[in-house]
């Protein structure tokens, strides 16, 4: 009993996970942004605070410089003379009070400026004060039952080096309010989009992951008794490519399977008669030495014939192959001495080698070799002892041109398409064999990427071609691309 093997990772849809993947960084980037911005924000109000008591701070000194009545032009050494009378002349914005305080031998005293009743009565607590003059900064934050009190201190010093000190404060609670709400809104669309997002993105992810199911789906349904199936392929991106590829692949695997039930076919339809001869012949098998010796024969003929079709149909299995052919380049010329050499030892007939191509090709020797030799055998079987057998090649405007002319019956116009076919025989004498001879010359020919021509007139011999580049991926010729051609352009 074998168990499904244990698989790592996560369950989760890949959907869920881009739209994950994708809300995780917009929380993560927008978190950043709100706290930049609130930072931003909360400092830029802060600095303004410090400039506006700054700037109040300033004008006092100007003021304390002069140290006159603004009326009478009196001088004023008086520390709660001179806060009083400044103080008399400002009017604080909301939230802000000005603090004019001085050491005198019972404690220590202050003015007060400030339009929030509220405010008057934080600032009327004597250690609040106390703890800001005492502060050796200049400037600092005190917390109040009013919210936090950003202040500036201005030490002064009046008749006698009495020490007084000039405060300007600013209660921030309602400018962090300000910050916040803004802070608020922007929290509140940074929600809004990541809702959005979270929207948009299991909408994209599903039309980008759309042909990812399709080819997924397409997988489960796909046998081997049925690879028709297609995927539309729409678009030029990564996923169109994949789609592509996947139909490719289908193709491939359509090709391979339709192949090898042709070769099961093939194989089981002709293998069948040689196989019931043979049986037959063993049945009856009697005793008499002479009727063994022809059943013997007789079997071994079959044996031969039915290892001739394998053989064949192995040929034609792997033409589909890309290995089929393994192109190098030969000298024409001493591959058609080869062949012509080779043919001659076939049957007593007067072989004629009638034309030579000079130049190198890019072509596989041995399956050229084979399928000219076809063609040979071909022709033999359609003449009579004794008669002319005519081979040569040509190269010509980057086409390479093989031939085999004989003298036979010829080849009916009508079933020139047909004996190219698997098993097909023409209708004329000679029509021995498995019928595959053919075949495996066309599935040579659009090995090359070319293929076979012929030219005959029943009664007046027939011309077999095999037109050619004479180098992978070499520019037409001028030659024609039908199946039949006239004998200059077959023997061009």
């Amino acid at each position: 009993m074998t168990t499904e093997p244990r698989r790592s990772g996560t369950r989760v849809p890949a959907r869920a996970q881009i739209m994950g993947w994708m809300l995780l960084v917009l929380v993560v980037v927008l978190t950043g942004i709100v706290l930049l911005v609130w930072r931003f924000l909360h400092n830029d109000a802060m600095n303004k605070v410090t400039a506006s008591l700054e700037q109040e701070g300033g004008e006092f000194v100007n003021f304390a410089e002069v140290g006159r009545h603004p009326v009478t032009g009196a001088l004023i050494a008086e520390p709660g003379a001179l806060f009083d009378t400044y103080l008399r002349q400002q009017y604080p914005d909301s939230w802000e009070v000005m603090v004019g305080a001085w050491e005198t031998p019972t404690g220590l005293k202050w003015h007060m400026q400030s339009q929030d009743r509220h405010i008057r009565g934080v600032m009327h607590d004597p250690g609040l004060l106390e703890r800001i003059v005492a502060d050796p900064n200049e400037h600092g934050t005190a917390q109040t039952g009013a919210g936090p009190l950003r202040w500036v201190k201005i030490q002064t010093h009046t008749d006698g080096d009495q020490q007084a000190w000039f405060l300007t404060g600013h209660f921030t609670a309602a400018d962090v309010s300000e910050v916040n709400g803004v802070v608020r809104i922007l929290v509140l669309v940074s929600a809004f989009g990541v809702l959005l997002a979270a929207a948009s993105s299991w909408v994209v992810a599903g039309a980008i992951l759309a042909p990812v199911r399709t080819v997924r789906q397409a997988a489960a349904e796909i046998s081997e008794h049925d690879l028709t199936r297609r995927i539309p392929v729409e678009g030029r991106d990564d996923i169109a490519a994949l789609a592509y590829q996947f139909n490719a692949m289908l193709d491939r695997l359509e090709s391979a399977f339709s192949t090898q039930r042709q070769f099961v076919d093939d194989a089981s339809h002709e293998l069948r008669t040689p196989i019931t001869i043979v049986r037959g012949n063993l049945e009856l098998l009697g005793d008499d030495p002479g009727e063994r010796d022809e059943v013997v024969r007789l079997c071994t003929d079959e044996l031969d014939r039915m290892t001739r079709i394998v053989e064949d149909l192995l040929v034609l299995a792997k033409a589909d192959r890309p290995d089929f052919v393994r192109p190098a380049e030969v000298s024409l010329a001493e591959l058609t001495s080869d062949i012509d050499a080779k043919v001659r030892s076939i049957a007593d007939r007067r072989w004629v080698l009638e034309s030579i191509g000079e130049g190198d090709v890019v072509v596989d020797e041995q399956r050229l070799t084979q399928a000219v030799v076809q063609l040979a055998q071909n022709a033999v079987q359609h003449t009579e002892d004794g008669a002319e057998i005519r081979i040569g090649s040509a190269l010509s405007l980057g086409r390479l041109t093989l031939w085999v002319t004989d003298d036979g019956p010829g080849v009916d116009p009508a079933e020139v398409e047909q004996i190219f076919a698997r098993f097909a025989h023409g209708s004329g004498p000679g029509r021995g064999g498995a019928g595959l001879g053919l075949a495996i010359v066309a599935a040579i020919a659009e090995a090359h990427h070319g293929r076979v021509r012929v030219l005959s007139e029943p009664g007046s011999g027939a011309t077999f071609g095999l037109d050619l580049p004479a180098r992978p991926g070499a520019a037409p010729g001028l030659a024609t691309t039908g199946p039949t051609a006239t004998a200059e352009e077959v023997h061009a």
